[in-house]
């Protein structure tokens, strides 16, 4: 949810997520793309969540993120995605949701559920985050000394 505007953290975003692209195509993944999308009118959790799963292509794996959600390690993660490929989905999608969090559908589709650890992140932040870990875990699966365990 949510449109990030250029500066540094659109950057780091677009740094990692190309460094995704180079490190996971030979493994199976990716490419990465970001789709924003923003409920101008303010209708609440239900209608952005709505919102988000109409974005989302059949036969793909949710992952939302949610403060109640699993915290993974890099590796754990990493594993996730080797796990959601080799089953033959698709896509992954992660969702962030709204300021409120994700409404009771987004919730309900989501294959995982995933935290980013007790705080709260802007999106702008959780983004960030979410595009570095795409990335360590390609490294980790390719054996790029990226990762240090």
């Amino acid at each position: 949810m949510g449109r990030l505007r250029g500066g540094p953290e659109k950057v780091l975003i677009d740094d990692y997520l190309t460094r995704f692209d180079a490190t996971g195509r030979p493994l199976a993944l990716g490419p990465a793309r970001v789709v924003e999308v923003e409920d101008k009118r303010r209708r609440g959790r239900d209608a952005e969540a709505d919102l988000l799963l109409s974005h989302v292509p059949a036969g793909a794996a949710v992952i939302a993120l949610d403060e109640r959600g699993k915290t993974l390690s890099s590796r754990d993660f990493a594993d996730l995605m080797a796990r959601l490929r080799d089953e033959g989905r698709p896509e992954a999608c992660l969702l962030i949701g709204g300021a409120d969090g994700h409404g009771r559908a987004a919730l309900d589709r989501a294959d995982v559920k995933l935290s980013l650890g007790k705080m709260v992140w802007p999106h702008m932040l959780a983004r960030v985050m979410l595009a570095e870990q795409l990335y360590r875990a390609a490294s980790i699966l390719s054996g790029s000394p990226y990762h240090r365990d």
